[in-house]
């Protein structure tokens, strides 16, 4: 019998090049002999036979080309039936399958809808891979997009990573691939093989969408089911928007994941994620912080990147377990009452060549121009914000985090390098916006859209721009015409304290107004104040080794900056090891030196931040009201010569405040007159010179006001100020 095809269709088939595959292959009505028939063609370059069997009848299709092709013409049936393939390979025993090819589409309408607009916010409900059952048939359900594709596959193991086997079906309009593929569980690789129109050999692609992936150096997608995680943390989530209120106190530990502890003597030596959580809750919940927030969890393949050069976006890193085990760590957060924050990176993204990059043979995720979309400085690409494949990439991203994981608030990395289309570049390496202008316009829709989005589908979860210039509004609504994130790190305040407090506190008086600068624009923005893995990473030398002097004066110094960073109007941030004072520079590659707490001042350091975190939560002076001038007030701060600085913390109710006297000279200062608001007795709240602390335990314990006006305040006190300390007074009741 001759075949039904024509030699071209049938070389097409065979050697891979054929770009609608459901056209061909599967069931299908065709004239033979000017009669209606039904044919079957499957392609299955293993067998030496191929049979079908419908219900209990079997028939044995004919071979078209070496390379695998098969046909069957039904005799009489003109209706599609359901249909097995039992296979014969060329070598080991037969074996039955169902055909990819019998299955219609299983995307509706509604997503198809969206994702072609550029509005869907759950795209990963459908896109990637999905393990399903259909009519009766346990498979997996493939997705992705690759508008410039001329023909897509998927590969694994399971087909011998053979690109001919599973070729997609492709929806023109919106630029999507799919296939269902049975017997794929969850647990096989895949990849996508995409070949161009312009490019050959095929690319080998993961999938962008992919929930899990292969640990690296391997850089295959894993089939992975993420719903069945039972969660107990239904009373966090239920009071989440209450406890991350702008007048809550937030006080972030932030952390690498691969380096915080590690195991001894084993390689490569992570702890996994349940047993970071298991070792970490505890030691988080006695320090008092209210929030950990994560250096990038999604999967990448370089370490020394951090994290912040991402190929898997929607994957959490297999270094450390597998995203069931981030769930239990989320999970164990929430239930200890923890949030957990995670650094995430729309602005760019690493050029692996199994990434996103020329995904499908051009710049689908990227700006094709390298004056748009490439980051000279980290060697990676830039999003182009203005496709609708990236704006349904990056917030459907945003959201799934929030919403298989639980995240409690996103931080997201770079925003400096996102609003400005000449940010890190010389004359001539950018490209103006539509008006000449240097903002980058797509990206701010995007930025806001982002905001917008996140804060429509999950209202408690909080957002973060680490955006260094000064950019109006970046905490402000997108109504208003601000970018819309809850807060911004404080990146002036940053740099202007680490400046001040590593001169040589003989050349203080002269810098005081580093200090006191902040105060101009503190309330410009809702600002987080950051000490950060930025600071203490690439010869900055780490928070305790920066600081000047001897031993005693370092570790002084670093428990009075602690106590001003707790004390300033904002939210407060402190990366890992700092809280007990790590020496070394923080290195991605080792532990923290957890052995340092064998020595009375690491501990006393530790106790500390304990100590500020303890008093942050319950004195609502210092977190009430962070974001307004209503919640701060200057006593003095004319005194350089002593390097002398204080100011009062009120609450909403402005009778509840606090007095915070910051001596930043080792000298002690005896019988030193303040202004107060009223008379009477105040109590040491903190005393960060504390012999409790490591200090020399100089100060007073019993201090009493009188009336008499002293710096515009009714009433004042005369008091011990300890040497490079810090001071946090309060009215007893």
């Amino acid at each position: 019998m001759s075949s039904t095809l024509s030699k071209d269709i049938i070389a097409s088939i065979s050697d891979g090049s054929h770009g609608d595959p459901f056209s061909v292959l599967g069931l299908h009505k065709v004239k033979v002999d000017g009669k209606t028939k039904l044919v079957l063609r499957a392609f299955r370059p293993e067998a030496n036979a191929l049979t079908a069997i419908v219900g209990k009848k079997k028939y044995e299709l004919e071979r078209l080309s070496d390379e695998g092709l098969f046909e069957y013409v039904f005799a009489r049936r003109k209706n599609k039936v359901s249909y097995q393939l039992e296979v014969e390979p060329y070598d080991g025993e037969s074996f039955t399958i169902s055909d990819a090819y019998q299955y219609d589409s299983l995307i509706d309408d509604f997503n198809l809808q969206l994702w072609g607009e550029g509005t869907h916010k759950k795209a990963y409900e459908f896109m990637g891979a999905h393990p399903r059952t259909v009519d009766g048939v346990e498979g997996t359900h493939f997705v992705v997009t690759a508008p410039s594709a001329s023909r897509v596959s998927v590969v694994g193991g399971f087909n011998n990573w053979d690109g001919r086997v599973h070729r997609m079906r492709k929806f023109h309009d919106q630029g999507l691939w799919e296939i269902f593929i049975p017997h794929v569980i969850e647990g096989d690789y895949y990849k996508y093989e995409i070949k161009t129109p312009v490019q050959d050999p095929p690319l080998l692609k993961s999938d962008p969408f992919a929930f899990y992936s292969e640990l690296r150096p391997g850089t295959a997608s894993i089939v992975k089911d993420i719903e069945g995680y039972e969660w107990g943390d239904k009373n966090w989530m239920e009071n989440r928007t209450e406890t991350q209120a702008k007048d809550q106190p937030i006080s972030v530990y932030e952390m690498h994941l691969g380096s915080w502890r590690r195991k001894v003597g084993e390689e490569p030596g992570f702890l996994n994620y349940r047993e970071t959580a298991d070792q970490l809750v505890p030691y988080l919940k006695n320090l008092g912080y209210t929030h950990v927030e994560l250096l990038p969890v999604a999967e990448h393949p370089y370490d020394p990147s951090w994290g912040y050069q991402i190929t898997g976006y929607y994957a959490p890193t297999s270094r450390f377990g597998e995203p069931e085990d981030f769930m239990y760590f989320v999970d164990q957060c929430h239930q200890a009452g923890i949030g957990v924050l995670v650094d995430w990176v729309p602005a760019h993204f690493a050029k692996d060549e199994h990434g996103l990059r020329r995904f499908d043979g051009t710049g689908l995720f990227e700006h094709d121009d390298p004056r748009k979309g490439e980051h000279k400085d980290w060697g990676t690409s830039i999003f182009n914000f203005g496709r609708n494949e990236v704006k349904n990439f990056l917030i459907s991203n945003a959201v799934y985090w929030c919403d298989k994981f639980h995240i409690d608030g996103l931080r997201v990395d770079a925003v400096a390098s996102m609003l400005y289309l000449d940010y890190s570049r010389d004359e001539g390496e950018w490209v103006p916006n539509e008006y000449g202008g240097r903002e980058n316009i797509e990206a701010i829709e995007f930025l806001r859209n982002f905001n917008d989005s996140v804060h429509e589908q999950y209202p408690g979860v909080i957002t973060f721009a680490e955006e260094s210039t000064s950019w109006g509004g970046v905490s402000k609504p997108t109504d208003t015409g601000g970018l819309g994130f809850d807060f911004k790190w404080n990146m002036g305040w940053m740099n202007d304290t680490l400046s001040y407090i590593e001169k040589d506190p003989i050349y203080r008086k002269y810098h005081q107004d580093q200090l006191t600068f902040s105060l101009i624009y503190a309330f410009s923005e809702n600002f987080i104040l950051p000490f950060s893995h930025d600071e203490v990473v690439h010869m900055k030398e780490s928070m305790l080794s920066k600081m000047p002097g001897d031993d005693w004066q370092k570790f002084a110094n670093v428990r009075l900056l602690y106590t001003y960073m707790y004390t300033h109007p904002g939210k407060n941030l402190l990366f890992m090891g700092g809280e007990f004072g790590q020496w070394s520079e923080w290195s991605e590659d080792r532990s923290l030196d957890w052995h340092l707490l064998e020595w009375e001042k690491h501990k006393g350091l530790q106790q500390l931040v304990k100590d500020l975190n303890g008093i942050n939560q319950k004195e609502k002076a210092l977190h009430e009201v962070d974001f307004d001038w209503r919640g701060f007030e200057w006593v003095d701060i004319s005194d350089a010569d002593n390097s002398i600085i204080s100011y009062i913390r009120k609450a909403k109710d402005p009778d509840d405040f606090v007095l915070v006297i910051l001596n930043f000279t080792p000298t002690v200062q005896y019988g030193y007159k303040i202004g107060v608001p009223h008379a009477g007795e105040y109590e040491v709240l903190m005393n960060s010179d504390s012999e409790f602390y490591g200090g020399s335990n100089a100060g007073d314990s019993h201090i009493h006001a009188e009336w008499g006006e002293w710096h515009n305040q009714k009433a004042h006190i005369s008091i011990t100020i300890p040497p490079l300390a810090g001071v946090i007074l309060k009215p007893k009741s």
